[in-house]
């Protein structure tokens, strides 16, 4: 097997594996840059696969292959209703930031399992009849050695993915809201006394990473799962998490690190094609991603400098 070919394989799989992660992490990046420690990414993204399959059953007879997609963006519409109860326990009543996450992930986990049980009277979904399936891009996948790495076999999701990266670096880097999201993250009193509503900033900041990372549940759910049980979403928030602190909150570094993280994912489902990966193990590819997670924060965390102000709740008048 060629090069050309191991990358054939390596690529889209991990470009497949990727795009629910890009979606949380830039989610991830929205509410920490105004200030807002969110590790409820993964029960944002949780809650956002459970909406995505549910919606999708209900309204697939009807929309047929239209269906998933409504549901994404149903799944992003619960997925920021749900991340208000984060934003008021962080933000009005100022909470611990971090235990305030834990327990979204722990109510997202149960309110899901319990309304499965409750509609569908089992421990999971059904799966549904129309997913988000991989495409080959008219003319570009027909490109000599290109078209067959990067345009072959490949969900749209995953090119929204990154094409939303470069929006969102826009947004952040080269607009007055950006610019005055930054400032309530780095110093809200500075902030406030230039007359930037510091609390509508970081509620804004904490519903767009649950708009998101909800998108991002729901196209795992729709692209790769194909149903939702309590284990669809086992982990993935937190890598979003990961890909985030590894992209030192910037919105290309996070996309960066997703990918990265998105092709050890893909491993465990590419390795038994590939010469040099087919000896190895599968359990040892599954628990890749983790382990690189480990590695890459271990040696770069501590060089990555957070927004100043990142779970220090704002008290208006107090130094």
């Amino acid at each position: 097997m060629s090069f050309v070919e191991i990358l054939a394989i390596i690529i889209p799989a991990a470009l497949y594996s990727a795009a629910p992660l890009v979606f949380t992490a830039l989610g991830g990046v929205f509410s920490e840059r105004s200030g807002v420690v969110n590790i409820g990414l993964e029960g944002l993204m949780l809650f956002g696969a459970f909406s995505g399959i549910l919606t999708t059953l209900l309204i697939q007879d009807t929309v047929g292959p239209a269906a998933p997609w409504i549901a994404i963006l149903v799944a992003a519409v619960a997925g920021g209703i749900f991340s208000l109860l984060h934003a008021v326990a962080s933000i009005t009543f100022r909470a611990d930031q971090v235990v305030s996450g834990v327990a979204l992930n722990f109510l997202a986990a149960g309110l899901s399992l319990f309304l499965i049980k409750k509609i569908f009277n089992k421990g999971q979904t059904d799966f549904i009849d129309f997913r988000i399936n991989k495409i080959d891009v008219p003319y570009l996948s027909e490109i000599p050695v290109i078209g067959d790495i990067f345009f072959s076999r490949i969900p749209w999701t995953s090119y929204i993915a990154i094409l939303l990266a470069i929006v969102v670096w826009y947004i952040i880097y080269k607009t007055p809201f950006g610019l005055r999201l930054r400032s309530v993250g780095e110093h809200p009193m500075a902030a406030d006394t230039m007359g930037i509503n510091v609390t509508r900033m970081r509620y804004t900041g904490v519903m767009i990473s649950g708009v998101l990372a909800g998108i991002g549940g729901a196209v795992y759910a729709t692209s790769i799962s194909g149903n939702f049980a309590g284990g669809t979403i086992s982990g993935q928030g937190f890598l979003a998490l990961a890909a985030m602190i590894f992209g030192k909150w910037h919105p290309m570094g996070a996309m960066g690190a997703a990918l990265f993280f998105g092709l050890a994912q893909s491993l465990s489902l590419t390795g038994a094609q590939i010469p040099v990966l087919q000896d190895i193990p599968s359990v040892y590819l599954t628990i890749a991603p983790y382990v690189l997670t480990i590695l890459a924060l271990t040696g770069f965390v501590g060089r990555a400098e957070a927004p100043k102000a990142l779970g220090t709740p704002y008290e208006k008048g107090k130094r």
